[in-house]
């Protein structure tokens, strides 16, 4: 088992989903895992430091284990098959260790609330990781930050001829078509 730390939350400019970038601890190995939209969002939160007004599922799950008196120790992620990562979440309550089978970005978001260590299993590094170099991976996917980079003069006169055609249409032509 290696500890890794996230990395970032990026865009695939691939298909357009989240991603989870782990980074090897004392490596430059990778592992990129997809995640929904809300999970890439609570991780993101909290590594920014921002706060919400109201707790997030990842808080109450955090809050919940804690008023049972129990505490998250690490998370692990624990196998891949089939591009779907497994986790575990360990917990330690009444003085016992006990293993909860979890979605990889359930466990990864209860991990920066709750400030305890992320591992990944051997077996899934040597299946899934990577070694990315200019925000790509091995494989040629690109992946791109969360900020989006500056547009260039060229793209925005591009955007401007698009914009002026916009503005330019008569929407009483359609509905003309309509009937």
């Amino acid at each position: 088992m290696r500890e890794m730390t996230i990395e970032s939350v990026r865009f695939s400019l691939a298909n357009y989903q989240r991603v989870v970038v782990l980074r090897e601890k004392d490596s430059d190995r990778y592992l990129c895992i997809f995640i929904g939209v809300g999970e890439a969002d609570a991780i993101a939160i909290k590594l920014q430091g921002a706060e919400t007004p109201r707790p997030l599922t990842h808080d109450l799950l955090g809050s919940t284990i804690e008023r049972l008196g129990g505490r998250v120790l690490h998370v692990v992620v624990s196998e891949v098959s089939n591009d779907t990562f497994f986790a575990r979440i360990v917990l330690e309550a009444n003085g016992e260790t006990i293993d909860i089978d979890s979605r990889s970005s359930d466990a990864l978001a209860l991990a920066v609330r709750a400030g305890v260590p992320i591992y990944a299993e051997d077996a899934v590094l040597t299946a899934a990781g990577v070694y990315l170099e200019d925000n790509t991976a091995e494989t040629g996917e690109a992946v791109a930050s969360e900020r989006p980079a500056p547009v260039d003069p060229a793209e925005l006169e591009r955007l401007g001829a698009f914009k002026d055609f916009i503005e330019g249409l008569d929407l009483d032509d359609f509905d003309q078509r309509k009937s």
